[in-house]
């Protein structure tokens, strides 16, 4: 195969070719500011010219690259030539045979319909780290030759040229193993972080989904939670730490563990932000976190709660219309220097509230505001179950297993009771009117409830004791108004004793002199739990619960 009869059509090589023409210097003009031809350079007086490439033999050249290199023409790819990198690593190849049969390593690795299309186009194509038979990756370039000025079809080839890029494919093969552990690790940390039981208040019932991010996505911060504080009181979490890996994840794991810490103190919403705000600061001054913490109370109806620069809770009414809790909220988490304030929203019975993360609704090519609306289009059609609801909520949002971004959602509802099961659930309460004469008034108010209730004699007789012991501690110690209130659920009887006055009582050892001070620790001693809380208008609230014997059979 003569070599010099074949020219490659590498880019720019008709054009510098054609500089070449354009800039020629007549021999009468030479040395007047013009540059002399690589093929003339002289480099001293008395030495050698050096050759230019273009008197150097293609065949020279290939046999010594190092690379391999295979040469075919016509539309059946016949092999003109191989040169000696290419013989080493695949074997001899037959001139003239069509590369179907003759170079199986290409078909094997699918390129064959490449030179098809590098043959029509006239144009080079390019692939990358492809695996060879031989067991090394090489990028292969092929671009298209011609046989002469303007040859014909059958003088029309492709010159195949494959570097062995093996380390670098090894090289980016530990890499991505590695980064896959490493998400891997991120993604086991934070599930472990999460709750792996969702606790289910008496009055409430949820659920919550986490679906980490793509597998070209890192692991967020993403966080949920759900706490029961007593009294029939649940606290709601929600929160997503700024950034990826695991670092974001054990961020996220220390501010979880702090909010269920801050909820046990029972405190309002915001206060329990304002503690996490200066705790993000201590952990990393700069991550920043958002977070949504709502409490909700059977008693009230509603949802109490605070944001630190997180999206809004959404709540549905029983009868499908969607409102948005938009106020108040602060900074995120980490930020420092601000109030923040507690909102509520109505959560009344046949209610539903979400609570979520951006990955839900933020998408790179729309605004904020559309995810968000999106989402309550999709919640004021969603009925069933909270899990049910959940699903449906992730699947309208378009997450799948390759989202980029990490999503957590947590679903709440406030069923509405009819029938025998709202005989479960019932309420009772009693303004504690004048002096120490409210005192016999609410143990009578107390054993008629409970006996209405059908409570054993033994649960009722603590029942009746504990509401003496709360009324006749808030009588002495506290201001009016003051209030009795007995609830019921299918798991406990709450007794709970308010007043105007917001010092929290403690329990403490009595002398065997004091006359007082026995009241909380008899009511420790005889309930399942027991608490106090301040209450938003000023004044305290001061319960106990009592856990309910199981049904024969349960």
């Amino acid at each position: 195969m003569n070599f010099t009869r074949w020219s490659a059509r590498l880019p720019g090589t008709q054009r510098r070719a054609a500089a070449r023409t354009e800039h020629t210097v007549p021999p009468d003009r030479r040395g007047e500011g013009s540059v002399p031809a690589a093929r003339a350079e002289r480099l001293t007086d008395g030495e050698r010219s050096v050759p230019a490439v273009d008197e150097l033999r293609a065949r020279e050249v290939l046999d010594h690259v190092p690379s391999l290199v295979a040469l075919v023409h016509g539309p059946d790819h016949r092999v003109a030539y191989v040169n000696g990198a290419y013989r080493a690593a695949f074997g001899d190849r037959p001139v003239g045979a069509p590369a179907r049969g003759a170079l199986p390593e290409l078909d094997a690795l699918g390129l064959l319909p490449l030179l098809d299309q590098v043959l029509r186009s006239g144009k080079p194509r390019t692939v990358k780290s492809r695996k060879a038979p031989d067991g090394r990756s090489y990028t292969f370039t092929c671009t298209p030759v011609t046989e002469g000025e303007g040859g014909g079809r059958g003088g029309r080839g492709v010159l195949v040229f494959a570097t062995d890029v093996t380390d670098h494919a090894e090289a980016a093969a530990r890499l991505r193993a590695s980064e896959r552990r490493q998400r891997e690790t991120a993604v086991t940390l934070q599930r472990s972080l999460l709750p792996q039981k969702l606790e289910q208040p008496d009055d409430l019932r949820i659920a919550a989904t986490y679906h980490p991010g793509g597998t070209e996505a890192a692991v967020g911060g993403d966080w949920y939670d759900v706490i029961t504080l007593g009294g029939g009181r649940t606290a709601l979490v929600i929160g997503d730490v700024m950034g990826r890996g695991v670092r974001a994840a054990a961020v996220m794991g220390q501010l979880r563990t702090a909010v269920r810490a801050y909820a046990r103190l029972d405190l309002p919403p915001h206060e329990v932000l304002q503690l996490l705000d200066g705790l993000a600061t201590e952990i990393d001054a700069n991550q920043i976190a958002t977070c949504a913490y709502a409490v909700h109370d059977p008693n009230e109806g509603r949802l109490v709660y605070a944001s630190a620069g997180h999206l809004p809770i959404l709540v549905r009414d029983e009868d499908g219309t969607v409102r948005r809790a938009d106020e108040p909220t602060g900074p995120p988490l980490g930020t420092g220097g601000w109030i923040h304030a507690s909102g509520s929203i109505p959560l009344g019975p046949g209610s539903t509230a979400v609570l979520y993360t951006d990955g839900l609704v933020e998408r790179r090519n729309e605004d904020l505001d559309e995810g968000i609306a999106a989402l309550e289009r999709a919640l004021a059609g969603a009925t069933g179950t909270p899990q049910v609801v959940c699903d449906r909520l992730v699947r309208s949002a378009g997450v799948t297993p390759d989202h980029d971004d990490d999503v957590a959602v947590l679903v709440l509802q406030h069923p509405a009771r009819t029938g025998p099961e709202s005989e479960l659930f019932r309420n009772a309460a009693l303004e504690l009117l004048g002096g120490v004469e409210a005192a016999p008034r609410a143990r009578a108010f107390a054993s008629g409830v409970l006996t209405s209730w059908r409570f054993p004699p033994d649960l009722h007789d603590l029942g009746v004791l504990a509401a003496s012991e709360l009324v006749a501690n808030s009588l002495q110690h506290g201001t009016p108004p003051m209030r009795l209130r007995l609830r019921r659920t299918d798991r406990r009887l709450i007794v709970e004793v308010t007043d105007g006055d917001d010092h929290l009582p403690r329990r403490r050892r009595a002398e065997p002199g004091d006359e007082s001070g026995r009241g909380i620790a008899i009511v420790a001693t005889i309930a399942s739990n027991w608490g106090s809380r301040r209450t938003p208008g000023g004044g305290k609230a001061v319960w106990c619960e009592f856990a309910l014997p199981k049904p024969a059979g349960a």
